[in-house]
C-alpha cells in the first residue's frame, strides 16, 4: 500500500519549522495526508484480520472494526484519532522549554491501536519529504516533529547520537541520549539501561516516569535499524523491562 501512495506536497523552510519548533506544534496536517478512502477502509479491516489471526484483536472488538472500515464515518473518526495525537502538543506555550509540555500516556484502546498500524503508510510517505529536510536538525523536542506521535523505538548512529524513531509515521530525529523522551527526566543517575549479550539492542529506562524505550546500537551494526524488524526482535527485552517494573 506505501509503495503506490503519493508523495504529498507541503511548504517546508527554515522559518516554518522555526516557528513550529519554537511552539512545539507538529507540521503536518490532517488534511495533507494523501489519504484515499477505498484505500484507508481497506487497510483499517487488512489490519483488524492480521490482528485477529494473531490473537491481538478479540472478536467483538474485531466486527466494531470491521463496521467501522465500511462506514462513511470512517475518514472522520480518523481525522479526530490524528488531530488528537497532533494538537495535544500546541496546547503548550510558546517557548516554553520540554518540561513545561504536559505529558500523556501512550495511546491502549483497541481503536487506537487498529488505527496506528492502518495508518502508518500513509503517515510514513508524509515522513519521507520531511525525513530528507536538513531544516529537521533544528527540532528538539521528545515527540515527532511531523504528526506528533511518542517515540517507539529508537537507534543509537555510528556518531553516538541517538535518534528518536515515531510510532505513528517513523520519522527519526535527533533528541539527548540519556534524556527521558516521556517525562524529559534528564538526571543520568535515575536512568536504567541494560543490552543484549551482543550489545546489539539497549533498553533506556526512566526510575521516574517507569517507561522505557528501547535502542537498536548501530555504532558497530552491519546494516541500518528496521523499526518493525527490530522491534518484534527485541520483544525478550520488553519482557525484560516488564519484569523490573517498567512500562512501554
Amino acid at each position: 500500500m506505501q509503495a503506490r501512495i503519493s508523495l504529498p506536497w507541503f511548504e517546508l523552510n527554515a522559518d516554518i519549522l522555526t516557528r513550529h519548533q519554537a511552539e512545539a506544534r507538529p507540521l503536518l496536517r490532517f488534511e495533507q495526508i494523501p489519504l484515499e478512502l477505498t484505500d484507508l477502509r481497506l487497510v483499517v479491516r487488512q489490519t483488524a484480520d492480521i490482528m485477529r489471526r494473531y490473537g491481538a484483536l478479540e472478536d467483538a472488538d474485531y466486527q466494531k472494526v470491521q463496521t467501522l472500515g465500511r462506514d462513511q464515518a470512517l475518514l472522520d473518526v480518523v481525522r479526530q484519532w490524528y488531530r488528537t495525537g497532533a494538537e495535544r502538543h500546541a496546547a503548550a506555550p510558546v517557548g516554553a522549554g520540554p518540561q513545561a509540555v504536559e505529558h500523556h500516556p501512550a495511546e491502549s484502546s483497541v481503536l487506537d491501536q487498529v488505527l496506528m498500524l492502518a495508518m502508518r503508510p500513509f503517515l510514513s510517505r508524509c515522513a519521507e519529504v520531511l525525513q530528507q529536510r536538513a531544516e529537521l536538525a533544528i527540532w528538539s523536542h521528545s515527540h515527532c516533529a511531523l504528526c506528533g506521535g511518542e517515540p517507539d523505538f529508537s537507534v543509537i548512529t555510528p556518531a553516538a547520537e541517538r535518534h528518536l524513531i515515531c510510532g505513528r509515521c517513523t520519522l527519526r530525529w535527533k533528541f539527548e541520549p540519556l534524556t527521558c523522551p516521556y517525562c524529559h527526566n534528564g538526571d543520568r543517575s535515575r536512568i536504567t539501561s541494560f543490552a543484549t549479550p551482543d550489545g546489539q539492542y539497549r533498553v533506556y529506562a526512566c526510575d521516574v516516569c517507569r517507561r522505557y524505550l528501547k535502542a537498536y546500537d548501530g555504532r558497530r551494526a552491519r546494516r541500518p535499524v528496521m523499526p518493525v524488524v527490530d522491534s518484534v526482535a527485541t520483544l525478550p527485552l520488553d519482557a525484560a523491562a516488564m519484569q523490573r517494573g517498567y512500562s512501554g
